[in-house]
């Protein structure tokens, strides 16, 4: 923008913080006119009026608040922390204080290399990210005493229901029955009776060391330690239940596995629990690294992603995510799981604090945490209270007839909060963070002599150190005996390791990552600060609403703004993927089936091109799927839809499409797909994948869909972390609001519940927590009011400019698979690679690959068409970065266009041998038949800022046929130093 010096200016002209909206959107004026004369529009106007049909498009602008400042927006935020309040956290119940180290928090969790990284899928590019997963893995093997561990899950409570329907698959038992012991934590049974209706099994609780015996069950979970914070010797009920022919599913605690005896050890079949509290804040419920570990033979019915150990083309080590073929996006309605992420992020935090902390560091913290509960109840026994388990390890339950509630309050306003059990019970967990003077005010709780009546000092040399059973113990050697566990102890050695393993990958601040449909904008550093601000990420989840008026501030505005933008009525923030929210999404729609006797409509249409999670979450949520063919042009082919709709009309429960289609063009006949599903009785789902291509412009809401989950990693700027976290709200019409999740630990969660027909109310939840992945919800409410309602829709048609400039600009090299019928595309394009491998041999993946050698992560591969690439490049990419990445297109074709005319070695040329790593460089003779300046240097830019790739073309089927998921052995590490 230029100003006239002349002119007079106000002091809001003049503010150069207020234009957040410049900084977000990549192309300025001159760029954006350079494009729009590239695609022959003189305005931007007449793109999106030839791009997005009219009778879907919205007249008036968003009734949002107008953009503020990035410093005002801090300003505000700060307000809205501040009415949260904080106090000591005395909760348990799967969530603790917890220290994270500030090398770890400043350097990774704040760190946009670490934040802004994509899926690993291309192992080339995510060695440091791999290697961290690694880590973890090796973390959880160790510490549960299991033969494999995947590379985390969303939370506690879903790893729980993926444990059961593990169990169920996997069981030799034919009952549909699953025995949960009553000391589990309660949200996680809440979220195991949600999924056990939808699959059509029965829960059934008790005692597992009294009641299991009369049971007929197929698996059976035991929380060890228990909820309560008792810790029994599990070996009695996991033996019972192999007799059964069920499984032994354990959740447990790792921070007290470091002291106690793994499940492994006593036969568990599957291990599963939080690794929230190795280093990563409470955050009001998440996101947090859920752990979940297995035996080798049950390796391929694992859910979640694996890391796993491969080699490269050149002979060396590499790793990659094993058994790719088994995400869901593949499987379809044949997979086992809709879990297509993982909360990567966390849990590299969770695993490089064991790194930092090591066998022996951590060791420390657990003894600490245990002497710490040891000391607290040996000194209210002292002063007449009943402690209700003897063996415990950082929780204990502490009993006085009647005086529960007064305890309670009491203990709040000596700014600790506890656990409410009963009326005579509370519940007391201290952790990590618990000080000395923290217990001590505890004490002052149950007696206002307390300062009189016991000393810490005292009870440390007095209270004997037998809680724990001998039986039940383990000695630290036990446990990350690998190397990488015991080299970083030091700041400066782990602040090295941390960058040496972010060196290895490719991330936004390195590099525009252009994957198709994942929409890698920008994660403005403004966004992320408030993250990890203290009001925001300690506070517990299950504290109680009045200290946590700054959240539920920030949720009423954002479940407001997010239905203005979508056009529904109501929304829930509780999924914390968009895998959760299609499921929650599908169940509400069931419960609203069955609120109205219709129990039989269970029939999912789903197009042919959906996403691979759409027919997962189906029949998860107790669907049967139905497949509509889409025709030549990527639209979903009516003739189709109407023939079978009307077939299973009286069955039909939904549909499910995604908006723009996942084909990069919106469909004209969007809203007659509508009227014709709910013509007959059905409901439509529209996957909010692609929401980025209409904030602005179309409501779903308003063309006929009745819910949608709404990617918040994508559309709204939560970083993908390197596959997690992400949020998946879901957003419903008003017949479907009674339907909303509910939660245990909060009351009237759904306004809506008294609204529903019958009988049939909410769905139960599906998430651990209430508010899902809390903490990271700062960052939508940053972008949101930082952008406001006019940033917002430019953001949206920039991003449908951006990537009709990239068709435009590879269109005379590459077809383009699918346009629109003005002959655009929506907010990304299939680039068309198929002819290469008939022609000269060349698959897409040469071409991804080759692109690793010109510095760019590679776009989306063979989805949803085979042997194409499909293109998105967001509104936060400059024209500059674009012309780079088309300019890297070009140049791979012509270096086809050599193997094609024969110029070029079918054989030996920089496709097939891509990518190219500095091993290769210092290699002589130079082995190959192109020069190194091809190989390493294909563009001018790559001598200015080359990215080296740390490995050469990994072995996918060496990887799956022989899956390690483990760290090398010591052997491997002398090795590389020889």
């Amino acid at each position: 923008m230029s100003f006239d010096s002349d002119a007079r200016l106000t002091l809001d002209d003049l503010e150069v913080h207020h234009d957040f909206v410049r900084r977000h959107i990549g192309p300025g004026k001159t760029q954006i006119a350079d494009m729009l004369s590239t695609l022959g529009y003189d305005s931007v106007d007449a793109l999106i009026e030839a791009t997005v049909p009219k009778k879907i498009r919205i007249d008036a602008p968003l009734d949002l608040p107008s953009s503020l400042s990035e410093r005002k927006t801090l300003s505000a935020l700060r307000l809205i922390a501040e009415r949260n309040k904080v106090l000591t956290t005395m909760i348990g119940m799967g969530y603790y204080g917890t220290i994270t180290p500030p090398v770890i928090l400043r350097n990774v969790l704040e760190n946009p290399g670490w934040y802004t990284a994509y899926t690993p899928y291309q192992a080339e590019v995510s060695q440091g990210r791999l290697e961290a997963l690694l880590n973890y893995q090796q973390m959880v093997i160790d510490l549960t005493g299991m033969d494999m561990a995947n590379a985390s899950l969303l939370d506690e409570g879903t790893a729980a229901a993926e444990a059961m329907a593990m169990a169920h698959r996997v069981s030799k038992s034919k009952s549909d029955a699953f025995f949960v012991d009553r000391d589990v934590h309660p949200q996680t049974l809440s979220v195991l009776k949600t999924r056990a209706w939808s699959l059509g099994l029965t829960i059934v609780e008790g005692d597992a060391f009294t009641d299991l015996a009369d049971a007929d069950v197929f698996g059976m979970l035991i929380q060890y330690p228990g909820s309560s914070g008792q810790v029994r010797d599990i070996t009695q009920p996991i033996a019972l239940v192999k007799e059964k022919g069920g499984l032994a599913v354990v959740a447990s605690d790792l921070m007290a596995l470091v002291m106690l005896r793994s499940p492994g050890e006593v036969g568990a079949d599957i291990v599963i629990g939080s690794a929230q509290r190795f280093g990563v804040p409470m955050g009001y419920g998440g996101p947090h690294a859920a752990f979940f570990a297995t035996r080798e033979d049950c390796k391929r019915q694992c859910p979640g992603r694996i890391i796993g150990v491969s080699v490269d083309a050149e002979g060396r080590k590499a790793l990659r995510m094993a058994l790719q073929t088994r995400e869901q996006h593949i499987r379809r309605e044949k997979a086992t799981s809709n879990i297509c992420t993982a909360q990567v992020l966390l849990a590299v935090v969770a695993g490089f604090y064991a790194v930092y902390h090591g066998p022996d560091g951590l060791y420390r913290i657990a003894r600490r945490i245990h002497r710490k509960a040891e000391i607290v109840a040996e000194a209210l026994r002292r002063m007449g209270f009943e402690i209700v388990h003897d063996t415990f390890f950082d929780t204990i339950q502490v009993r006085k007839p009647g005086q529960a509630p007064r305890l309670l309050a009491k203990a709040r306003e000596h700014g600790i909060n506890l656990r409410f059990v009963d009326a005579d019970t509370l519940g007391i967990s201290v952790d990590e963070a618990t000080k000395r003077s923290d217990i001590e005010n505890l004490f002052q709780v149950f007696s206002s002599k307390a300062s009189s009546q016991v000393s810490i000092e005292d009870l440390d040399m007095e209270v004997a150190d037998d809680t724990i059973p001998h039986l039940l113990r383990r000695t630290p050697d036990s446990y990350l005996t690998h190397p990488v566990f015991n080299l970083y102890h030091g700041e400066t050695e782990m602040l090295r390791y941390l960058r040496w393993l972010a060196a290895k990958d490719i991330a936004l601040d390195r590099a525009m990552i252009p994957l198709g449909s994942c929409t890698m904008k920008l994660n403005a550093t403004t966004e992320m600060i408030p993250i990890t601000w203290r009001n925001f990420a300690h506070l517990h989840p299950f504290a109680p609403l009045d200290q946590a008026q700054g959240y539920q501030q920030m949720f009423e505005d954002l479940e407001e703004w997010l239905c203005e933008i979508t056009g529904y009525d109501a929304l829930s923030l509780m999924p914390n993927a968009g895998s959760q929210g299609e499921y929650a999404g599908l169940l509400v729609i069931r419960r609203y089936h069955e609120s109205r006797g219709d129990h039989h409509r269970t029939i999912c249409l789903i197009p042919s091109s959906a996403h691979g999670t759409n027919p997962a979450s189906a029949i998860m949520a107790g669907m049967q799927v139905v497949v509509v063919k889409c025709d030549d042009h990527g639209n979903v082919d009516m003739a189709d839809l109407k023939e079978k709709a009307e077939k299973h009309s009286d069955n039909l429960a939904a549909i499910m499409i995604t908006y723009p289609s996942t084909h990069g063009v919106f469909e004209e006949t969007v809203t007659d797909i509508c009227d014709l599903v709910h013509q007959h009785g059905g409901q439509v789902y529209v996957d909010g994948a692609n929401l980025n291509a209409m904030v602005g412009l179309c409501k779903p809401g308003k063309f006929g869909a009745d819910v949608s989950h709404l990617n918040l990693h994508k559309t709204f700027c939560i970083p993908h972390g390197g596959g997690g976290p992400g949020m998946g709200p879901i957003g419903v019409r008003r017949h479907l609001a009674p339907f909303l999740p509910e939660h245990p630990m909060v009351d009237g969660l759904n306004p809506y519940a008294h609204e529903g027909e019958g009988d049939v109310g909410p769905i139960g939840p599906v998430s651990a927590a209430a508010w899902g992945s809390a903490s990271i919800l700062p960052i939508v409410w940053a972008y949101i009011r930082m952008m406001g309602p006019d940033g917002l829709r430019q953001a949206t048609e920039i991003a449908i400019l951006n990537a009709n400039y990239i068709a435009a600009r590879l269109k005379d090299h590459y077809p383009i698979l699918y346009k629109g019928r003005n002959g655009t595309v929506a907010h990304e394009c299939i680039v068309d690679c198929r002819a290469f491998k008939e022609s000269c041999g060349i698959t897409v993946e040469d071409m991804a690959k080759r692109l690793v050698d010109y510095g760019f992560h590679a776009p989306t591969m063979s989805w949803p068409v085979p042997e194409t690439m499909m293109v998105e490049p967001t509104e936060s990419e400059s024209k500059r970065e674009i012309d780079r990445f088309c300019d890297a297109m070009i140049r791979i074709r012509e270096e086809i266009r050599a193997v094609e005319d024969g110029s070029s070695d079918r054989e030996d040329n920089p496709l097939v041998n891509a990518p190219h790593t500095h091993h290769l460089l210092m290699e002589t003779p130079w082995p190959k038949s192109y020069s190194k300046e091809q190989a390493f240097f294909p563009l001018p830019a790559n001598r200015e800022d080359k990215y080296w790739p740390p490995v050469a073309r990994v072995d996918n089927v060496a990887g799956d046929r022989n899956l390690v998921c483990t760290c090398p052995p010591l052997e491997a590490y002398q090795e590389a130093a020889e």
